[in-house]
């Protein structure tokens, strides 16, 4: 009879834990202020006034499954000389002089079962702010989508009969 209960109780344990893990695995980080970064860079100024395309900074998001931070000298090709005398360009030039990289707080963090392809998806065409949320307006990013595997799932699902670019239900193709 314990012995019975026991194993009641642990298959409702694992069950309880099994749905749970699988429908909130996205983690929200930080809230709609975003997290504390070493340089106040503004999405809001480059995405949104100047108009800069997300990948100009974040080029290898057509490329390869990580997006990237953009390379210093990416920066550096505008900021030797547009605002240099800002605090948070002198910021950045001591970095690049220095031959460091700024340490970025990151903002996005999946699980380490969980694959995500940027190209195959910027290939797919949709857009950064499908998934990124108006990066352009926010005067800090933050984690725009809950992440949780439900909200992928109904992105899937609207798109499985994409007749350019059909979305999978295959497990495998997001988990590993």
């Amino acid at each position: 009879m314990k012995r019975a209960l026991a194993l009641v109780i642990c298959a409702v344990t694992l069950a309880t834990a099994s749905v749970a893990f699988t429908q909130s695995f996205g983690v929200q980080l930080f809230g709609p202020k975003g997290p504390r970064q070493p340089i106040n860079f503004s999405h809001q100024l480059h995405a949104g006034k100047l108009g800069m395309r997300c990948v100009y900074c974040h080029s290898a998001a057509e490329k390869s499954p990580i997006a990237n931070l953009p390379a210093m000298s990416t920066c550096m090709g505008c900021h030797k000389i547009a605002k240099a005398d800002m605090p948070e360009i002198v910021k950045l030039t001591g970095y690049f002089e220095r031959n460091e990289q700024v340490p970025w707080v990151e903002v996005y963090v999946l699980p380490s079962h969980v694959k995500f392809n940027h190209k195959r998806h910027v290939k797919a065409g949709i857009q950064c702010q499908d998934c990124h949320g108006p990066v352009q307006t926010m005067p800090v990013v933050y984690q725009y989508p809950s992440l949780k595997m439900g909200w992928c799932v109904s992105c899937h699902r609207q798109r499985l009969n994409d007749a350019q670019h059909p979305a999978t239900m295959d497990c495998i193709a997001c988990h590993h």
